[in-house]
């Protein structure tokens, strides 16, 4: 059986985290050949994160696997439009790498502070994520997935680069997105529409959305409301004594949402979801105090302006899903 194709797109915050663990499940798969790492700014600034993907390689003995920059900025969106924004509509409850401060007060996008893991020895690849993703789905047409888990502004800039990209992509299997996740996170209990990755870039998310991509499958919110990281997971995962358990061990977050590892194990085991609809999706681009937010469809019920049909996955099998998740990264 042919290795399955990926290219990862991700905000890649660490140590540990959503973000990494996501990344080290799919490159722990087995019959998955990961083209390359591809960063945005998201959760954090873009060099920051390709740093934490840099060193996560060093820890798995990975750095065969490129890791690309990619966009720095949304699309659009400023922080000085964003805090405009709030002072209109009110303060969101996560605002990613605008969140973050430096020292002397200024948000320095190109900081390099010492990683508590270790600062990695390794540089990235010196092309532009957009390019690349371009450049291998040009040489490998249908057979690539693309695996998104962070803002989407590295795709809405390949599409634009590249119009007939869609076409050559096999899929489209992202994180992001919010229905009506049952929950009373702070985050979601007042705005359950708004996410952070649609959210923080919502012209990339439309680019994006609207692009004629072959399949489309989103793992939104909803998902992720069935489990949180156990401290029994991570000991499970410390007995194997790998490098990379002995980093999870350490770094790795207990009692937290796992919202990009439940999007790489769909990925890997479609049967881990047990409940999933269709529906047509978008995001808002009124600059209102709905900006960002996710819009859908009953399908016969959509505007027909160029949203698409997406599988969204809503319900979860847990054991299954920990067992995935444990196994794949005591490896």
């Amino acid at each position: 059986m042919p290795s399955r194709k990926i290219i990862i797109d991700q905000d890649a915050l660490g140590p540990a985290s959503t973000n990494l663990q996501a990344i080290a499940m799919l490159l722990n798969a087995p019959d998955v050949e990961a083209l390359g790492i591809c960063v945005p700014t998201g959760d954090h600034w873009r060099d920051l994160q390709v740093r934490h993907a840099l060193r996560l390689l060093e820890i798995m003995e990975r750095t065969e696997i490129p890791v690309l920059p990619g966009a720095l900025t949304p699309l659009v969106q400023t922080p000085r439009d964003h805090a405009l924004w709030e002072k209109q509509h009110g303060r969101l409850i996560y605002n990613g790498a605008w969140d973050l401060t430096r020292p002397g007060g200024t948000i320095d996008p190109h900081a390099a502070p010492d990683l508590p893991e270790g600062n990695p020895t390794t540089a990235p690849a010196d092309e532009h994520a957009a390019n690349f993703i371009i450049r291998q789905a040009r040489a490998h047409p249908g057979e690539i997935s693309l695996w998104c888990a962070g803002p989407l502004t590295n795709i809405a800039l390949a599409v634009r680069l590249e119009p007939r990209l869609p076409e050559l992509i096999r899929e489209l299997h992202f994180m992001g997105g919010s229905f009506h996740p049952k929950t009373d996170s702070a985050e979601f209990k007042h705005t359950p529409r708004r996410e952070f990755n649609l959210r923080f870039d919502p012209e990339a998310s439309r680019i994006v959305l609207r692009s004629t991509w072959k399949k489309i499958t989103c793992s939104p919110i909803d998902i992720s409301q069935h489990v949180r990281s156990t401290p029994e997971q991570f000991a499970t995962i410390a007995r194997a004594g790998t490098p990379l358990a002995s980093y999870l061990d350490r770094f790795g977050q207990r009692g937290r949402p796992l919202w990009d590892e439940i999007a790489a194990a769909s990925w890997i085991d479609p049967s881990v979801v047990t409940q999933a609809e269709n529906a047509f999706i978008d995001v808002n681009l009124d600059r209102g105090a709905s900006y960002g937010d996710t819009l859908s469809w009953t399908p016969g019920h959509q505007p027909n302006l160029g949203e698409q049909l997406a599988r969204i996955e809503f319900q979860l099998d847990v054991p299954q899903f920990s067992n995935l998740f444990t196994s794949l990264l005591s490896r």
